[in-house]
């Protein structure tokens, strides 16, 4: 089935962390093939949970969606932003976590096999997708070292340690955004912007978040 996006989530379809540096070719191949699917789901709805789920990796186009485990708020995820990758290549029966629509959101949805063929046909998606899934590592690693963290200022050290790096350093999120992600008051947020600019860890204008030292906010102390 061949879908047609709109202009704008085409280009974010180009930008996401799967198809980043790829030619439209490759999406279009990927949009027309049997195992792409495009899906809508309004605000409460599940799109995966431990039981029901599929062996697909999804990219958000629109809205945003809130994964769970338990009671825990893990994230919060944005256009453009990944999901399902743990429910791929392996036989688990069940899936890790809860993803709820926090808000009326369109995704794709790539099943595994489709995502296997796009590996073998073009180098740079199977790149892709390993720098991908190294950068989840590094994301839930910061995520658990952050349960223990006596301030927000280490929580905010180790979300964006698990969003940034090196060669992008730069995240652009309203504070209002950056609090609720990371389940704070702004007054709080403002705390911690001010503790981790004073050891020249981060400079914070208006939107924009630039890590200015990494290994810094690597050994920050929790």
């Amino acid at each position: 089935m061949d879908f047609t996006l709109p202009a704008p989530q085409m280009e974010l379809l180009a930008r996401c962390p799967l198809f980043a540096g790829c030619d439209e070719g490759a999406i279009h191949r990927a949009l027309r093939d049997g195992g792409c699917t495009v899906a809508q789901f309004e605000t409460g709805q599940i799109l995966y949970q431990p039981h029901r789920f599929s062996r697909s990796l999804g990219v958000l186009l629109s809205g945003s969606v809130r994964v769970t485990r338990d009671a825990l708020v893990i994230s919060v995820l944005a256009p453009g932003e990944l999901f399902g990758a743990a429910a791929l290549f392996n036989d688990l029966p069940d899936y890790a976590t809860t993803l709820t629509a926090a808000a009326p959101c369109r995704v794709v949805l790539l099943e595994q096999a489709l995502v296997s063929r796009l590996m073998d046909e073009d180098a740079r998606i199977r790149d892709n997708y390993i720098r991908y899934l190294s950068g989840r590592i590094r994301f839930l690693t910061g995520k658990v070292q952050s349960l223990a963290a006596p301030g927000v200022d280490g929580k905010l050290a180790r979300f964006l340690l698990g969003r940034l790096t090196p060669d992008q350093p730069v995240l652009n999120v309203a504070s209002a955004e950056l609090a609720r992600r990371l389940g704070i008051s702004r007054a709080s947020l403002y705390r911690a912007f001010e503790l981790l600019e004073n050891r020249g860890l981060i400079t914070h204008e208006n939107r924009t978040l630039r890590v200015t030292d990494f290994a810094g906010l690597e050994s920050y102390p929790l």
